[in-house]
């Protein structure tokens, strides 16, 4: 049986051991860090969010012009000061960390316009309980556009059905990329 100030008193170790697993991943040569700051929605109701992302070097799938690239991110998704939920398992107040790692996908030539254009898909860790996020596993979706130095793109995390609540988070994301 847990107390609940074992149950938050865990959390931060979770984070910090996946905040130090993200800053390896940092190591190889050809990576792009991105920092992304935006405003991500749950039932109309908005909340700051921040996520650091590891893109390492895209690879050809085969003889295509698709590529994919490993993608790494750790992020947080600031809770919200909602009251007018009913008490229950699940509020809207607890703050959440994720971690996930998966893949980005992209298409066409280095010199090509569209290959700014990206889709990746990352299984996630989540410290939080809310409505939204539900279950420690959740399912990260983005879409975006990347240049240079600059980003944007829209991103999704739910956990896919496997867990009632299954509202999930939706952002929108504004990045630097070095």
């Amino acid at each position: 049986m847990t107390t609940p100030h074992m149950k938050y008193s865990i959390r931060p170790f979770h984070a910090i051991v996946v905040f130090c697993l993200f800053c390896s991943s940092l190591s190889a040569s050809a990576n792009t860090l991105e920092v992304e700051a935006g405003r991500s929605y749950s039932d109309s109701r908005g909340t700051n969010t921040l996520f650091l992302e590891n893109v390492f070097e895209p690879t050809p799938i085969g003889i295509s012009r698709f590529s994919w690239a490993a993608d790494v991110s750790f992020g947080w998704i600031d809770g919200r000061n909602e009251f007018n939920y009913r008490p229950g398992r699940y509020d809207v107040r607890d703050h959440a960390f994720v971690a996930a790692a998966g893949a980005r996908f992209q298409y066409g030539n280095k010199a090509d316009w569209y290959r700014h254009l990206f889709f990746s898909f990352q299984p996630t860790f989540n410290t939080g309980r809310t409505l939204a996020l539900s279950s420690p596993y959740e399912f990260t979706s983005s879409l975006g556009w990347q240049t240079k130095h600059f980003s944007v793109a829209v991103r999704h995390i739910s956990n896919g059905g496997i867990h009632d609540p299954n509202r999930g988070e939706t952002m929108a994301l504004l990045g630097l990329v070095f």
